[in-house]
């Protein structure tokens, strides 16, 4: 089960113009949104990164806007893991488990999970807030993911996941944000 203490939230190359190209784009952005929110309500830390961010501009502002003291960091590999402030900033976080969402399913998310599940790092995919071109490379990408030992799960189970307890004020904001 996730924990508080031991997750962090990884975002992944949810920028402009591919973000806009993505299968069922908007449930992707509102998911997106109620993850993060979510999250932030939780006192998880989010880590963030962009692919490309020349290339492919900003992170989308439904995203970006939520997000005013945490930094993206840029990198060109498909995978996270392959940057190096990428990987210094997850050890100073020193976390084991990394619920990771964004874009594109069957390439940086794939890579990205692939390598943190070598790295040791137990990894749960939410597969509501990730999508690709297709909704068929979005299935490929997810098999892929677990056939390399990645869990699914979704951002309301996340979410509850890490709630724990039906009561008190976080319960109140995660219903809010999930309704």
């Amino acid at each position: 089960m996730l924990k508080t203490e031991d997750t962090i939230l990884l975002l992944v190359d949810i920028q402009g113009k591919l973000a806009h190209l993505m299968h069922d784009k908007q449930r992707l952005f509102e998911n997106l949104q109620k993850l993060v929110k979510g999250i932030q309500v939780l006192g998880v830390p989010i880590l963030w990164v962009e692919q490309n961010p020349i290339g492919l501009g900003p992170t989308i502002p439904e995203v970006a806007d939520l997000l005013p003291t945490v930094k993206p960091i840029g990198k060109m590999s498909f995978s996270s893991c392959r940057n190096d402030r990428f990987l210094q900033a997850l050890r100073n976080l020193n976390r084991r488990q990394v619920l990771i969402a964004g874009i594109e399913t069957h390439i940086c998310v794939y890579q990205t999970t692939a390598d943190l599940v070598d790295l040791g790092v137990e990894v749960h995919v939410v597969t509501d807030a990730v999508s690709s071109r297709s909704a068929e490379n979005k299935a490929i990408g997810l098999q892929k993911m677990r056939d390399v030992g990645a869990r699914w799960t979704s951002v309301e189970t996340a979410l509850f996941e890490l709630l724990k307890v039906a009561g008190g004020e976080p319960f109140k904001e995660i219903l809010r944000i999930v309704k």
